[in-house]
């Protein structure tokens, strides 16, 4: 029998997998041998299915250890993935997930998206339910 901990990570896993999924469009699944190291020299996270991207998952009881400790571990995974952007998704007590990045892979994001705007300098106007919100 897996122990608990595995048990409990693996659940995470497939919550937040669904999660993307719906929120996405698109299949995400846990990924296959996640927590291995790969022929690439590492570990690439724990979710598959969103092009470029490293997902790493977390359901420590410590929210905050996970908020401090999984970004730096995700990045180090996009590097071994050769994946251009890397999240984490921390699941709290209640089932509340928030996306972790360290400052670094928010601004990956940001630049990419501005590099997309003709002008190279306005975010995209967004529906009012797209963003902020607990």
């Amino acid at each position: 029998m897996a122990n608990p901990q595995k048990r409990k990570g693996d659940a995470a896993e497939r919550e937040a997998a669904l999660l993307l999924s719906e929120l996405l469009g698109m299949t995400v699944r846990r990924r296959l041998g996640a927590g291995r190291t790969t022929s690439a020299g590492g570990d690439t996270g724990d979710l598959d299915g969103v092009p470029g991207h490293v997902i790493q998952v977390a359901s420590w009881a410590n929210t905050a250890a996970a908020a401090r400790t999984k970004p730096e571990e995700a990045a180090l995974q996009s590097v071994h993935a050769g994946a251009p952007f890397a999240a984490t998704l921390v699941r709290f007590r209640g089932g509340t997930w928030r996306v972790v990045l360290t400052p670094q892979q928010w601004a990956a994001y940001v630049s990419w998206i501005l590099r997309q705007s003709p002008q190279g300098t306005a975010l995209p106007d967004l529906p009012p339910s797209s963003g902020g919100g607990a």
